[in-house]
C-alpha cells in the first residue's frame, strides 16, 4: 500500500525501489511491482515496456504458483473449495489463488496489447478463462458458511471483488450473440452484481481499492457512453473522484474533463460547474514526470491546451473525439452503426463551423483533424472512396500544418489499413514504410509506431501467403 501511494503521487522510481527487494519472496510485492510496470506499458505503448511488464508478471505468476495449494492430478481447486471444511487451506494459499488469478488476467491484457494475431488471441483467451474460473470459485468461497476471515482478509476479499466485479461488468456489456457463445464455454455476466462488487471493493481498505475506483470511473463516464445508453452517472463519478483528485492531481484527466465540457452547446446544461477555459489553462501547470519521463498522453494534452493560454483563445474543434482516437476508440465505436452515424454528424457539424469561421493559425491543423476523424467514421460505415479522399487530403496539406504533426503519419497509417481491407497490401506497405521512416518527434509517436509495426506484419504476411498460394496453384 505504501508503494501504491508512492506510485499515485508520481514517485515512480521510489515505488519500484521500495518493492524490488522483496519481489522474489513476496507475492504481493511481486504482483504490485509487475502491475506498476504494466500500468507504465499501457500508458506508453512502448514495446520494451510491454515486454518488461510481461516478463515481470510471468515471474509474479510463478511465485504465486509456488504458494498455491498442492493438489493431486485428480483433485482440483474447484472440488476442494466445495468440501464441508476449509481447514485444508492456509491463509497464504488463499491469497496465492487470488494473486494467481490477477496475474493471469493482467498477462492476458498484455498479450492482447503486444500482438493482435490469432495465436495471441487464443493464448490470451485461455488465460482469461482460467482467471475467470478461479475468481468464480473464490467468490463462492467468500460467500460460503465455511469461510473464515484471516488476518489480512481485507486484501484477499478486495482482490476477489476486483476480479469478480470486472468480469461480471465487462461480460454484461457484450452484445447478446457474443455473450451466448461465451456462456456456452462457461462465462456469464451480471451487471448489477459486478457494480456491487466493485463498489464494495472501492469503499474497502484494501490495496486494490483504487483499481476498483478506476474501473467504476471508466464505466460511469466512458463505457456507458460508448457501449451503453449514454446515461452517464456524473454524481457517482464525482463522488469517486473527489478524494483521489485531492491526493493525486494528474494533467490528462483535467484536459479530458475540459474537452468534454467544451463540446456542450451554449444552451446546454454543463455538469460539474467548471469553466472549460480555466480547466484548459490549468493543464500545463499539472505536468509531472514518472521515472524521469513525461507521459505521452500528458504531453499531448499540454500541447493541445496551450492555445487556451492566449487572452482570446481559439477553441479546439472536437477535443473529446480527438482523445477517443488517441485511445483507439473508433475501432470500438465503428462496430455500432448507430453510434458511428452520430459521431459523423458531430464531426460534420464541426467541419461546417470551421468552414464559416475566419482563418487563424490553427485553421489547417483543425481542418485536417476533422478530416482524419471523418475518414474513420466513413470507413466504418463502408463509404470507402470518401474515407480515402479524407485521409489523402491530410497529406496534401502536410506543409501547411503548424502544430499537430502527428496527423500526417496517422493519416498514412489509416489509409494503409483501409487499403489492407481491400487486399491492396503492396500499396499499404509503401504507405506504412513512409509513415515509419519519414516522420519523427510528433505527439504519441511510440503509440503510432506500435500500430504501424502491427499493420506492417499483417500486410507482409498477407502478401507472403498470397505468393505461396500462386506458387502452389502453378505447381498443381
Amino acid at each position: 500500500m505504501t508503494a501504491l501511494d508512492l506510485f499515485l503521487t508520481n514517485q515512480f522510481s521510489e515505488a519500484l525501489s521500495y518493492l524490488k527487494p522483496r519481489t522474489k519472496e513476496s507475492m504481493y510485492h511481486s504482483l504490485t511491482y509487475a502491475t506498476i510496470l504494466e500500468m507504465q506499458a499501457m500508458m506508453t505503448f512502448d514495446p520494451q515496456d510491454i515486454l518488461l511488464a510481461g516478463n515481470m508478471m510471468k515471474e509474479a505468476q510463478s511465485l504465486c504458483q509456488r504458494h498455491r495449494k498442492k493438489s493431486s492430478v485428480t483433485d482440483s481447486f474447484s472440488s476442494l473449495v466445495h468440501r464441508t471444511t476449509m481447514d485444508q487451506f492456509t491463509e497464504e494459499e488463499i491469497h496465492a489463488e487470488v494473486c494467481y488469478a490477477e496475474c493471469l488476467l493482467q498477462r492476458a491484457a498484455l498479450t492482447f496489447l503486444q500482438d493482435e494475431n490469432m495465436v495471441s488471441f487464443i493464448k490470451g483467451g485461455i488465460k482469461v478463462r482460467n482467471s475467470y474460473q478461479t475468481y468464480k470459485e473464490l467468490d463462492s468461497l467468500v460467500q460460503s458458511s465455511q469461510y473464515c476471515k484471516g488476518e489480512n482478509h481485507r486484501h484477499f476479499e478486495g482482490g476477489v471483488k476486483l476480479g469478480v466485479g470486472a468480469f461480471n461488468l465487462t461480460l454484461s456489456m457484450l452484445p447478446t450473440r457474443i455473450l451466448r457463445l461465451l456462456e456456452f464455454v462457461g462465462f456469464s455476466g451480471n451487471k448489477d452484481y459486478g457494480l456491487l462488487q466493485l463498489e464494495e471493493g472501492a469503499s474497502g481498505h484494501s490495496f486494490r481499492a483504487v483499481l476498483c475506483v478506476m474501473l467504476l470511473l471508466c464505466y460511469h463516464t466512458f463505457l456507458t457512453f460508448v457501449l451503453g445508453t449514454g446515461n452517464v452517472n456524473i454524481e457517482e463519478a464525482e463522488k469517486l473522484l473527489k478524494p483521489y483528485l485531492k491526493r493525486y492531481p494528474k494533467a490528462t484527466y483535467v484536459y479530458m474533463k475540459a474537452a468534454y465540457l467544451s463540446m456542450f452547446g451554449e444552451e446546454d446544461y454543463k455538469p460539474f460547474g467548471d469553466d472549460e477555459v480555466e480547466l484548459f489553462r490549468a493543464v500545463p501547470g499539472l505536468k509531472l514526470k514518472i521515472a524521469g519521463k513525461s507521459l505521452p498522453t500528458e504531453k499531448f494534452a499540454i500541447r493541445k491546451a496551450r492555445r487556451y493560454l492566449s487572452p482570446h483563445p481559439v477553441s479546439l474543434p472536437i477535443p473529446a473525439l480527438e482523445m477517443m482516437y488517441v485511445w483507439n476508440g473508433y475501432a470500438v465505436i465503428g462496430k455500432q452503426r448507430e453510434l458511428t452515424d452520430g459521431m459523423l454528424e458531430v464531426i460534420t457539424q464541426a467541419e461546417e463551423t470551421l468552414g464559416k469561421s475566419p482563418e487563424n493559425e490553427y485553421s489547417v491543423d483543425d481542418e485536417c483533424l476533422v478530416k482524419l476523424l471523418k475518414g474513420l467514421c466513413l470507413k466504418y460505415l463502408g463509404r470507402v472512396l470518401e474515407a480515402e479522399e479524407n485521409f489523402r487530403s491530410i497529406s496534401a496539406n502536410e506543409k501547411k500544418i503548424k502544430y499537430d504533426h502527428y496527423l500526417i503519419p496517422n493519416a498514412l497509417l489509416e489509409l494503409a489499413l483501409l487499403f489492407m481491407e481491400q487486399s491492396r497490401n503492396e500499396e499499404a506497405v509503401k504507405l506504412l514504410e513512409t509513415a515509419k521512416q519519414n516522420y519523427k518527434n510528433y505527439s504519441m509517436e511510440s503509440r503510432t509506431h506500435f500500430r504501424i509495426q502491427a499493420a506492417m506484419l499483417q500486410a507482409k504476411s498477407s502478401l507472403e501467403n498470397g505468393s505461396r498460394a500462386v506458387i502452389s496453384s502453378v505447381s498443381l
